[in-house]
């Protein structure tokens, strides 16, 4: 028994030096006295009845910084019904050559002439060309005025825009890519239509695309605040958000009748460093979740349908230390376990032999009973 009890320090010990072996993680809380530091926000986004061409995504911070219609580093890929990748391409790369388009002065472009389209009444001075449907859209944009009918404007109508998005109709967009802003409060929302600002309001110019009703179903494939650290976990990873056809925004010139006008998320971003054993560090940000939904009432004024993620940071920062356990720590708790497995096996030694002594004694005077009874002389 005190044999096979000895065996038993091995098991504990071959589970420390494990533990020796690899490294521990040390959480720490601090306070974050960074500041002007920039903020990575990397998504992934499915729209499966969002056409990518009616798409758009802007971002502002309560310091006043906006990125309308963000398009730098960010790819859409067009999906069928099914959700299969019919092109991918990044955002606002690719337009079409007009031959022969209209002229500023209102003549065709002739063959040893510059091409300088007119922005129709939108341009900032004399000498600002629109050669493109997004330039004259990007000129409205700039002056706070609505397309609201792309087929007048002669580069419009030569690219097909209408038809563009009339052939698009039923597809979806999946849209990924990083957004670089402010580590400051603020927000970024997936819209339908070109956003610009109209008294200090930021509107977005649906009446172009002649639709009714928008579908704002979409899934979060991923959405991180940084760059991944091991043990991170984004809560809307994965997540599916479904509304049926009577949820959503229907609109009748500028009133929307009812639907579901937007779903925001409103994400607290926890700053967090983490230091791996051979010295690197990530600086990347956790973050949790709380969803609203937005309806819109009978005679409501139009509001914004989209899908809109507020963010706030915390002044606490976390850290994680990866660090191996010092050798004079391992030796010290390799010590104490042999140490109480040894006091253990001999509580357990010493109980059982007592116990064995205590018992054959009593069962030696119950022998010894017996015999006297046997050899009791009868009457």
């Amino acid at each position: 028994m005190i044999s096979s009890a000895l065996l038993t320090p091995f098991n504990p010990s071959l589970s420390l030096s494990w533990l020796y072996l690899h490294a521990v993680t040390e959480t720490k809380l601090v306070v974050d006295t960074s500041r002007g530091e920039t903020l990575r926000i990397n998504f992934d986004v499915t729209f499966p009845a969002l056409a990518c061409s009616i798409l758009s995504l802007d971002a502002m911070d309560i310091s006043g910084e906006q990125h309308l219609d963000v398009k730098h580093d960010i790819i859409k890929k067009r999906l069928d019904s099914h959700g299969n990748v019919i092109e991918a391409r990044q955002d606002g790369i690719g337009a079409p050559k007009i031959e022969k388009p209209l002229q500023r002065h209102g003549g065709r472009l002739e063959h040893n002439e510059t091409y300088c389209g007119s922005c129709y009444g939108a341009e900032a001075s004399d000498d600002d060309c629109c050669n493109s449907c997004e330039d004259v859209r990007e000129a409205y944009r700039k002056k706070g005025w609505a397309l609201s009918n792309p087929d007048l404007i002669d580069q419009c109508k030569r690219e097909g825009f209408l038809q563009k998005i009339k052939d698009e109709e039923g597809e979806g967009c999946n849209i990924y890519g990083f957004l670089e802003v402010n580590k400051v409060a603020g927000n970024f929302h997936f819209a339908p239509g070109k956003s610009f600002q109209q008294s200090n309001v930021h509107v977005h110019d649906l009446l172009a695309f002649q639709k009714e009703s928008f579908n704002i179903s979409h899934k979060i494939n991923r959405l991180a605040f940084g760059d991944y650290f091991p043990g991170v976990v984004n809560p809307l990873d994965g997540d599916n958000y479904t509304f049926k056809k009577t949820e959503w925004p229907r609109l009748i010139t500028d009133v929307v009748i009812r639907g579901i006008i937007a779903q925001s998320h409103v994400d607290r971003v926890v700053p967090t460093v983490y230091t791996d054993v051979s010295g690197h560090t990530i600086q990347s940000n956790q973050f949790s979740v709380t969803e609203h939904f937005k309806g819109a009432d009978i005679g409501r004024l139009q509001s914004l349908p989209g899908v809109f993620f507020f963010y706030d940071l915390s002044p606490i920062k976390v850290t994680f230390t990866e660090q191996h356990v010092s050798f004079l720590h391992f030796l010290t708790n390799v010590c104490a376990i042999v140490g109480g497995v040894f006091t253990v096996s001999g509580i357990l030694d010493s109980f059982i032999y007592h116990g064995q002594k205590a018992i054959k004694k009593k069962m030696e005077l119950v022998i010894g009973a017996w015999g006297e009874k046997e050899i009791k002389p009868s009457k």
